[in-house]
């Protein structure tokens, strides 16, 4: 009998993705009835999924409470989680990137801001160190809601955010300026499940990359 395996997944962004693409590969059913429940069966009887908030993903997983997970590299790096990154997913691709106003391009690109530059994002660890890095040390507004907000009211410079399309960010007035990291869909584990739990969490593993592979999409091993 195969050990149970909890996977934990986002909500909202990557949760649709994630669904599909779990659904191909026999894990998840394809027309879930679950309604509001937060622990969902799977399609496999040693299986089933935990329905969490992108940044509590994993938080589950690096504490036990699911075995395995799927999140956005952006919420990884940003939380510095100790998890096993077995697998890179072929969804889920955006950009954390900076976005200043129209008219403030020109002295983002030379420097020529204020020292007391003010950054709205959702991102304050990403954010800071990309600054750092540049010799600035800007004041973080942590805002959860919409970033581009920040500029047109005045409670901030330049923003830090996730952009696909780059649609909002024109509609707003601001332009994106530099690419701070690519992000895409992540296949997490637990460390101690990845050991006690080997055969079922290298079957999952196994599935999903075959899948990636047949599919001729993006996926590979990444650093643990």
């Amino acid at each position: 009998m195969p050990e149970h395996i909890r996977m934990a997944l986002p909500k909202g962004r990557l949760e649709h993705d994630a669904r599909q693409f779990l659904a191909r590969v026999g894990l998840m059913s394809e027309s879930p009835t679950n309604g509001r429940a937060l622990i969902v069966p799977g399609a496999e009887p040693w299986v089933d999924f935990l329905l969490a908030k992108p940044a509590d993903v994993p938080v589950y997983v690096e504490h036990g409470a699911a075995d395995m997970g799927i999140v956005g590299l952006d919420v990884l790096r940003e939380g510095n989680y100790d998890v096993y990154e077995p697998l890179l997913l072929p969804f889920g691709h955006c950009r954390l990137s900076v976005a200043v106003p129209q008219d403030q391009v020109d002295a983002y690109e030379s420097l020529r801001l204020h020292p007391t530059l003010r950054v709205a994002t959702k991102y304050p660890n990403l954010t800071l160190e990309f600054f750092h890095a540049r010799g600035l040390t800007p004041e973080i507004i942590p805002l959860s809601g919409s970033v581009e907000l920040g500029p047109l009211v005045g409670l901030a410079d330049v923003i830090v955010d996730l952009v696909q399309t780059g649609r909002t960010l024109r509609e707003n007035g601001l332009v994106e300026v530099r690419i701070i990291l690519h992000s895409q869909a992540v296949l997490i584990a637990n460390r101690a499940s990845y050991r006690l739990k080997e055969r079922e969490v290298r079957d999952i593993i196994d599935r999903l990359s075959k899948h990636i592979g047949e599919n001729d999409e993006l996926g590979g091993e990444m650093s643990t």
